[in-house]
């Protein structure tokens, strides 16, 4: 592992480059699944075709994306905002249905009572519907951001510098700790942001801590079952 020790400045570089081409695909795939998520929840007519065309964004091959999108849009493969409209692109992908679930899952119930306490449609969608749905969106989000970590090395193969360096730099030279050490990264960035979300999901949805809690303890105050023997006595 000598080779890791002497370039551990390139890989924290690469590492933060990264971080960020991938930190902004995240951001902007949730934030565009949102008003999309919504409208499949609202109009029924339109639910499903918005989930299967999302959803089918995923089937396109990453690579061949990255080629297409320059002709499409003007710019240059090699440029960074290739590689964050494509991983965008596959964050909405899976985070549509997520919004969508997420907002089904709230009970109708609850919303009559928003309702009939005077919370008008927006008010709400962000007050009531956004947060109750919100651990189902936050599953979806974790998903996505693995996802988008992990996809994300393959801007190398266009010519946009992140952590997939290593990878193809390794191979090339057949230096397998370089290789090892870019796995290492990707892995590590993967576990810290998907750590942060959760604790973040814990931190603004209190609410999910407390149900798991008093779920459980129901659980452990449940009465033993009598045996059939003693409830014929």
């Amino acid at each position: 592992m000598t080779w890791v020790a002497d370039n551990l400045g390139l890989i924290v570089d690469l590492a933060l480059v990264h971080l960020g081409q991938s930190a902004i695909a995240i951001g902007l795939g949730f934030f565009l699944s949102l008003p999309l998520g919504w409208v499949a929840w609202r109009y029924r007519l339109v639910r499903g075709p918005v989930i299967v065309l999302t959803g089918l964004l995923y089937t396109i091959p990453s690579l061949a994306l990255l080629i297409l999108l320059p002709s499409v849009v003007g710019y240059s493969t090699r440029d960074p905002a290739n590689l964050i409209i494509g991983l965008t692109i596959y964050a909405v992908a899976i985070l549509v249905r997520a919004v969508a679930d997420g907002l089904d899952a709230v009970d109708a119930h609850v919303r009559q009572a928003a309702t009939a306490m005077g919370y008008g449609g927006w008010r709400r969608f962000w007050a009531v519907d956004l947060p109750l749905a919100g651990p189902v969106i936050l599953a979806g989000l974790r998903v996505a951001a693995v996802s988008t970590i992990s996809l994300a090395t393959v801007g190398i193969l266009v010519g946009v510098t992140n952590l997939g360096y290593l990878f193809t730099n390794g191979l090339q030279r057949r230096i397998i700790p370089e290789v090892l050490a870019g796995v290492l990264a990707v892995v590590v960035i993967a576990l810290v942001i998907d750590l942060l979300l959760m604790l973040v999901g814990r931190g603004i949805m209190p609410w999910t801590r407390a149900t798991r809690t008093s779920g459980a303890s129901g659980r452990r105050r449940m009465p033993r079952r009598m045996p059939v023997t003693e409830a014929a006595a």
